[in-house]
């Protein structure tokens, strides 16, 4: 099955595409202090979900979206039309490494994107040089919760050391000279409705389209997705987005 079509089928029900409410969005945003002109860069944009929540709550601002998934970058425009955005939304198809850093973004965002860069000491680096002096960087990252447990892993394919616990992500973020002003750890509640609309929306779609050539394979994804999160990291693995400022 087609990676771009699943992914666009998985978030039908829950576009943020993190394990985040909206409400909570909302607040991360209003936490970030900027002007209501403020010029914003979502690295790692996917279909637009967070950096079109930033241009509704910054009314005067512009936003550059850079993503490598063309399919994504057509949903965000698309999306941005329907909500009267689509004058202050310019998408980028490109890799986020590569994206030429100016260092005047007042807002730069990052959720759920860190494996873009290669982690979330990398990113605070590469994002970090597109935000402007007094500017903000909110970056979303997973951590341990709890230690992690055998079962954790073989379902994420992951090693004990890819993740820290959250005190360690702020001892990373103060080594880059970064400081966090606030931060939303989301709830086992948040998690499991992530969860749930992802595998749950594969699989709707499959069944309400049983001749499809990809409804088995919808199906039979929904059904390892779920049990790796079931049976293996669910309560283990954590996410924390960060509002950082610089430090000095």
């Amino acid at each position: 099955m087609d990676r771009r079509r699943l992914s666009s089928i998985a978030h039908t029900h829950h576009p943020i595409a993190a394990p985040v409410f909206g409400v909570n969005v909302n607040r991360l945003l209003r936490r970030t202090g900027r002007e209501p002109s403020a010029r914003i860069l979502d690295l790692g944009c996917g279909e637009g979900a967070w950096v079109l929540q930033a241009l509704t709550h910054f009314p005067d601002g512009h936003a550059d979206g850079v993503d490598l998934d063309p399919y994504g970058l057509e949903r965000a425009q698309a999306a941005a039309g329907e909500r009267g955005l689509a004058d202050r939304l310019t998408v980028h198809e490109r890799d986020a490494r590569t994206y030429v850093a100016d260092g005047d973004y007042d807002l730069v965002l990052c959720v759920g994107s860190t494996h873009a860069f290669g982690g979330f000491a990398e990113t605070l680096e590469l994002a970090g040089q597109h935000v402007n002096p007094h500017g903000v960087l909110l970056v979303g990252e997973c951590f341990w919760s709890v230690p992690p447990t055998a079962a954790a892993l073989e379902a994420l394919d992951a090693k004990a050391d890819d993740y820290t616990d959250l005190a360690g992500l702020a001892d990373v973020a103060a080594r880059a000279g970064w400081a966090p002003v606030y931060a939303h750890v989301s709830d086992l509640a948040e998690w499991d409705d992530y969860e749930w609309s992802w595998t749950g929306s594969l699989t709707e779609w499959a069944l309400d389209n049983p001749g499809h050539p990809d409804a088995a394979d919808a199906l039979a994804v929904a059904q390892e997705h779920r049990e790796q999160w079931l049976r293996g990291y669910r309560g283990v693995l954590g996410f924390v987005t960060l509002v950082l400022r610089r430090l000095g």
